[in-house]
């Protein structure tokens, strides 16, 4: 089943529950989608976005939501960040399930073996070819250095 009609399942059970946590969060997450889908036909793409760029989408989302929790708890508003780290496990259960270290790093071996990298300058390519692959399955801000590392 595509990503949107999961959330949009999701959605209807959530109205039918009552639930209103869930329910405003993939309101949320359904805006945004329609945001980008909208952007993406003004540049030109009829049918919207693709799953990779929904994926990309709720790994933003997550990580927004993970930044504010934290601003939220060294402020001391910690029914804040309570609400923030619920909005995280709802839009977490429509993201693949993330790689754990030793697979992140057979991963970035894999991508640089398949992409030639052999210097600091090819690390666009083994980016690029790891985002491809494996949007929504790893958090990009720490698979960068780590892939620095390997080409130094």
């Amino acid at each position: 089943m595509p990503l949107r009609e999961k959330i949009t399942a999701g959605l209807k059970d959530a109205m039918r529950a009552k639930d209103a946590t869930r329910l405003s969060t993939l309101r949320l997450i359904n805006a945004a989608i329609k945001d980008k889908d909208i952007a993406a036909r003004g540049e030109g793409a009829p049918d919207g976005v693709g799953e990779a760029d929904v994926l990309a989408i709720l790994g933003k989302m997550v990580k927004q939501r993970q930044e504010s929790a934290r601003a939220y708890e060294e402020g001391g508003r910690l029914e804040l960040a309570e609400k923030e780290r619920e909005e995280i496990s709802v839009i977490e259960e429509f993201l693949p399930r993330q790689l754990d270290e030793d697979e992140t790093a057979a991963a970035i071996d894999a991508a640089i073996t398949t992409t030639g990298a052999e210097s600091i300058r090819d690390m666009g390519k083994v980016m690029g070819a790891l985002k491809k692959k494996y949007t929504g399955q790893m958090d990009f801000g720490s698979v960068g250095p780590a892939v620095r590392d390997r080409l130094s």
